[in-house]
């Protein structure tokens, strides 16, 4: 993890910030925009990417996966430009908190896939890349969206190690047991054989 080197209050106040930023629905702010219906009455009624592609709308599934991506890199760089590292990973945590939990739906929110992305690509490039690639490995390979996911969440930590990044694997491993519990659902589909296949309307 990096030094501790900003105040409590400025520490406190990014992850208030990315907390927010995290926090906002995108996936059903699209949904209403190209009027798809509400996402959490769809499939799994995930407010994610993947559920978004449940309705068929593949423009739309992209927009919400570049800008929940995108949510956690900005609250990322923001911090890292106006604070510091400590900031940095203090406030991507909390924009993935803020994705998954967000106050507007009474918590209820995604699994942070995206966002866990976005977070990683704006911390340490090389890292992100590998997780996304890694993603798609999964992904291609099973045809199965969560597969994807955990792979590149569980390789994460790794990834920081060998690349040269060692300061973000504690958040790498924290992100990841998230991801995991997230999953939960998804992890126990996956045992019965019953997980859904990309692309699958709900």
């Amino acid at each position: 993890m990096p030094e501790i080197a900003s105040s409590l209050p400025v520490l406190l106040v990014w992850a208030a910030l990315g907390y927010l930023l995290g926090s906002i629905p995108f996936g059903m702010v699209l949904s209403r925009v190209f009027g798809l219906g509400d996402l959490r009455k769809i499939g799994s009624g995930n407010i994610g990417a993947t559920n978004v592609l449940r309705t068929g709308h593949k423009g739309a599934a992209a927009g919400t996966l570049l800008l929940d991506g995108g949510k956690g890199a900005v609250a990322v760089l923001l911090a890292r430009a106006l604070a510091g590292e400590d900031a940095a990973q203090l406030a991507g945590l909390a924009a993935f908190v803020g994705h998954c939990y967000p106050v507007w739906l009474g918590f209820r929110g995604g699994k942070g896939v995206a966002t866990f992305l976005g977070i990683v690509l704006a911390l340490a490039w090389p890292v992100g890349l590998l997780c996304c690639a890694t993603w798609l490995a999964g992904a291609a390979a099973s045809r199965i969206s969560s597969v994807g996911a955990l792979a590149a969440s569980a390789s994460s930590a790794v990834w920081a190690l060998i690349t040269g990044h060692g300061q973000i694997t504690l958040l790498c491993l924290a992100l990841t047991a998230l991801i995991f519990w997230r999953h939960r659902a998804n992890l126990a589909r996956l045992r019965a054989g019953t997980e859904p296949r990309i692309g699958a309307k709900g």
